[in-house]
């Protein structure tokens, strides 16, 4: 398991951690007040490699591993957690899909553009009566000649607005099939797909949130990724590689969260000293940094099985259950110590504790997760 960073890591850690402070940090209440999707941020982002971080350079890539896209979302995310989750979700459901499953000419068709931020990437299984039991999910594909013609809706979609394409899960087959559902690449300005509702939500608010629309949307075979009726098995797949992003993203949060709330209670005095001297709050800072440094040690677990192209499914569960919960309690933890002063946003830690509860949520809930780890589990 790799821990100790090499010269070139440390070198892309600091950049990411420089743009941040530089592009991020001036305007993040800003974006999360209007719940503005900041574009272009993630332009210069691509520029600087961070929107196609697993892409190889032949497609227009960084050519990275797991490793260092575990390090830049959570530096982007110590920052805003908006702007990691927009990151995370670009790079590995829509654009990691493609890069994945796609042929030769998908990738050369639509990598690029996303890996260099040209392009933002949208990725659509969920559907309002379909969260966790995707089998049942009722968007639906009809092959109709050389075409197939797409009518349904996906909610909870991560740019579902303002994605320049986007790879939707729909079903060809028979309800509870895990082979009846296949996935297709659909371009904005398609006849028939639109954006729909944008979500009005507790946290993660400058990262948009909106439905997918489709109303008879002909989409050419050659957007079909891989063989049809391979999508579930494909997005199963997919969301192993999720959760690692996930774990990154509520690590970077939490880490975020217990840099204010060490500052702070360094900075604040009460009864002659800073509050930090008394045990109640150095206690507090142990459990906090304890239980992140565990959660930064499954996510690196993952990392390496992942980068070794080992089977993840149980540790990238694990990591994303763990961190995602840890993200939670620290960020609680966090406007804790701040006191009255973390209940208002004139300080990070009540954005941070907004930001932490989508990670027990979005790509698998807690209860997904636990579902999954015991599933795989039993297999031994």
């Amino acid at each position: 398991m790799q821990i100790q960073l090499t010269p070139d890591q440390r070198m892309i850690r600091d950049s990411v951690r420089d743009f941040a402070q530089r592009e991020i940090l001036p305007h993040r209440m800003t974006w999360d007040e209007e719940q503005h999707f900041p574009r272009e941020v993630f332009k210069a982002m691509g520029e600087l490699g961070l929107m196609g971080m697993l892409v190889p350079e032949t497609y227009g890539g960084a050519g990275l591993s797991y490793y260092e896209y575990k390090m830049a979302i959570e530096e982007i995310a110590k920052v805003c957690g908006s702007v990691g989750l927009s990151m995370a979700a670009h790079n590995s459901l829509c654009t990691g899909h493609i890069l994945q499953f796609g042929n030769e000419a998908q990738k050369q068709k639509w990598l690029p553009k996303l890996a260099t931020g040209e392009w933002i990437g949208a990725w659509g299984l969920t559907e309002a009566n379909t969260g966790s039991d995707a089998m049942r999910m009722r968007c639906v594909a009809v092959q109709d000649g050389e075409d197939w013609v797409l009518n349904g809706t996906k909610n909870w979609i991560t740019h579902g607005i303002s994605g320049d394409v986007a790879v939707v899960l729909a079903r060809t087959g028979e309800p509870l099939d895990s082979r009846g559902i296949t996935a297709f690449v659909v371009e904005r300005g398609t006849p028939g797909f639109q954006g729909g509702k944008k979500e009005n939500k507790l946290g993660m608010r400058s990262s948009e949130t909106a439905e997918l629309i489709f109303e008879n949307c002909r989409i050419p075979k050659e957007n079909v990724l891989g063989e049809v009726g391979e999508g579930f098995i494909q997005a199963m797949k997919i969301l192993d590689g999720g959760r690692i992003s996930i774990a990154s993203l509520a690590l970077g949060i939490a880490k975020g969260a217990m840099e204010t709330a060490t500052q702070y209670a360094k900075e604040r005095e009460q009864f002659g000293q800073p509050i930090a001297q008394f045990q109640a709050i150095g206690f507090k800072l142990a459990d906090m940094a304890t239980s992140i440094e565990a959660a930064d040690l499954l996510t690196l677990q993952a990392c390496a099985l992942k980068v070794a192209g080992k089977p993840v499914t149980k540790e990238s569960a694990m990591a994303k259950y763990e961190a995602s919960e840890v993200c939670v309690r620290v960020a609680t933890e966090g406007v804790q110590i701040l006191g009255g002063y973390g209940y208002t946003k004139d300080f990070p830690a009540e954005k941070y504790y907004r930001d932490s509860k989508l990670c027990t949520i979005g790509e698998g809930t807690s209860e997904i997760q636990k579902l999954v780890i015991s599933r795989e589990l039993l297999k031994s």
